[in-house]
């Protein structure tokens, strides 16, 4: 089994709504309000209306629970969705408090399990592919992620 790299994305993000401290920990939602997708055979604007329902737990781990959507260039409609593990550590929780400062990959563990679903028969193969991410914050409160092909 291998990684292929496969393409990245950006998704700009409002500021964290928090919903609790609820029985599970802290719940989180973060909006997403535009974005890119690049690839080698992807490319496209992350559409608004998706976001991440974050649970911070006392491990000092979230437990990311995204659902967000993009149109490619060509205009195939794109569905992605995905459970995933951010450490939360010093760095992190700076990168999603103050805008002005970002982390870099391997900062945190930053993981993820991207599910993609499509119609277009064009991007067929979205929909037969295991993928796995890895993901970062930049300045400006945006996340960006690059997602590998399980082959």
């Amino acid at each position: 089994m291998n990684l292929e790299y496969e393409f990245s994305y950006r998704a700009s993000l409002k500021p964290a709504l928090a919903v609790g401290p609820g029985p599970y920990g802290m719940r989180l939602f973060v909006e997403v309000t535009g974005g890119s997708v690049e690839g080698k055979r992807l490319k496209g604007k992350m559409l608004t209306g998706g976001g991440d329902w974050l649970l911070v737990g006392a491990d000092g781990f979230g437990r990311l629970d995204v659902r967000a959507q993009f149109v490619t260039d060509d205009g195939a409609a794109i569905y992605l969705s995905y459970f995933g593990i951010l450490e939360m550590n010093a760095k992190i929780q700076q990168a999603l408090t103050d805008p002005n400062t970002g982390t870099d990959f391997g900062d945190q563990y930053f993981r993820s399990t991207p599910r993609i679903e499509t119609g277009d028969t064009r991007y067929a193969w979205l929909n037969q592919s295991v993928f796995v991410g890895e993901g970062r914050v930049l300045v400006g409160r945006t996340v960006e992620y690059k997602v590998y092909r399980v082959v």
